[in-house]
């Protein structure tokens, strides 16, 4: 329905007559008020203050024009074909940008606190740091200490999640200051919550520390040179997102039922374990090692085809070419003098594959040069890979709570039996045999 239809025409020869109030337009547009501004916010409306200086008004034409997109758009992923409206990253098929800005420029130069606050608000805050609440992170360390010692640093995340969680009694504020008020403390507090790696000194989470510094004594033995740090850094803010990848969905689809950011970030960790997400760089890392042990990629790279396996860490099927983030991450491994072999691996492996199959290097693969010339365990590219996607599940959650609740609710294709059927008769256990005594040595019966 439009808006004359609704309320009538406007009193003609006046401007103010013919524009819509905050609630006409977010009627219209079956939002809340406040959606409405998120959305003047993003670019999508425009406003204008009315008479007085109180409240604002906004075009009807464009106000229509924005619901019949909503109204389209959510059709389509009712049908199956999923598509939300986004401000936070686009990709194309040689470049990725995040609020329109060259992501790979931006993670080149500025550090993964910078650039998640770039994403979250569209404002660049070089000095940003991210600190952890002391009683977040003691509850973190107290649970990842009763995990068993084989847990992994995801098994170890989604704890530290949940106890951070428990610890926050303002987890429900779903207002843009709060959500990013627990995120600012939520990431720092993943990472404070991971075990130290050797023997090295341990600054507290968020204390005058980069969080890729803090991370850096959770992944390798030993301290890293101002180089290897900068590659860190780089890698998490590049991960930041990657637009509506299988966790960032999952993420989306908790926020729309309005779960705080902690639940949020839970699911997005959730997804993100599948072998076929944010465990493809621990493939990559274990090939990698073996390339570098048997001095050549060529019988590594046969062994992965003769069994039926794909190479990991290579391909990607958003990009033409190279990976934007794996060539960034590669020119600064360049400058690493320790990544040297392993780097030299990776290129072997690129160039072998290359004779079967035209492929290029993703991410994974430039994470698995990093963690392999370090000695950092195989889960290592997941873990930067996890904590710092969550900036991006958060990122996509402040998107979705200005959104209509629940609205991602498609429907199933029933192919069971037709109804009605009889109820059906219950399944009758065989009689179990008496269990039969065994004689200890000594004589003494046990069971």
């Amino acid at each position: 329905m439009t808006y004359e239809a609704a309320h009538g025409a406007g009193p003609e020869g006046t401007e103010e007559g013919r524009r819509l109030t905050t609630r006409e337009a977010a009627e219209l547009l079956g939002v809340k008020p406040e959606t409405v501004y998120a959305y003047v916010s993003r670019g999508q409306l425009s406003s204008r203050r009315s008479p007085g200086g109180r409240g604002s008004t906004f075009d009807p034409a464009e106000v229509e024009r924005l619901a019949g997109r909503t109204s389209r758009r959510e059709t389509s992923a009712t049908a199956g074909d999923l598509a939300f409206r986004t401000a936070i990253t686009l990709i194309e098929p040689d470049g990725y940008y995040f609020r329109g800005v060259d992501a790979t420029a931006l993670a080149r130069r500025y550090g993964y606190e910078a650039v998640a606050e770039w994403i979250w608000t569209g404002e660049l805050r070089p000095e940003a740091r991210f600190t952890a609440p002391p009683e977040s992170l003691a509850a973190a360390r107290r649970v990842g200490a009763a995990l068993p010692t084989h847990s992994s640093s995801t098994d170890r995340l989604r704890a530290a999640v949940a106890a951070a969680a428990a610890v926050d009694p303002l987890r429900f504020d779903l207002s843009p200051q709060g959500v990013l008020d627990s995120a600012r403390s939520l990431i720092p507090t993943l990472v404070g919550a991971l075990p130290v790696a050797g023997a090295q000194a341990d600054p507290e989470a968020g204390e005058g520390c980069s969080l890729a510094g803090l991370l850096w004594r959770r992944l390798a033995g030993t301290p890293a040179d101002a180089a290897s740090l900068a590659v860190l850094d780089t890698a998490l803010a590049l991960l930041a997102d990657h637009d509506l990848a299988a966790s960032t969905l999952a993420a989306r689809v908790a926020a729309s039922a309005h779960a705080h950011p902690y639940a949020v970030v839970s699911a997005g960790l959730g997804v993100l374990e599948g072998p076929l997400h944010g465990a493809a760089s621990g493939l990559a890392h274990r090939m990698l090692s073996e390339v570098v042990d048997r001095g050549s990629a060529a019988p590594v790279v046969a062994d992965h085809l003769r069994t039926g396996r794909r190479v990991p860490g290579l391909g990607h099927r958003l990009y033409s070419g190279e990976d934007p983030r794996a060539r960034l991450l590669f020119s600064m491994l360049a400058e690493v003098p320790r990544a040297a072999p392993a780097l030299a691996a990776a290129r072997d492996v690129v160039a072998t594959t290359a004779r079967h199959a035209p492929l290029h290097a993703n991410v994974d693969l430039a994470l698995a040069v990093l963690s392999v010339a370090y000695d950092m365990p195989s889960e290592a590219g997941e873990t930067v890979f996890a904590v710092s996607r969550t900036a991006g599940w958060i990122a996509h959650a402040l998107e979705e709570y200005g959104e209509r609740p629940l609205r991602m609710r498609p429907r199933g294709q029933y192919t069971g039996p037709r109804p009605p059927r009889p109820l059906p008769e219950p399944v009758r256990e065989p009689p179990r045999a008496p269990s039969v005594p065994v004689s200890a040595p000594s004589g003494r019966v046990t069971r």
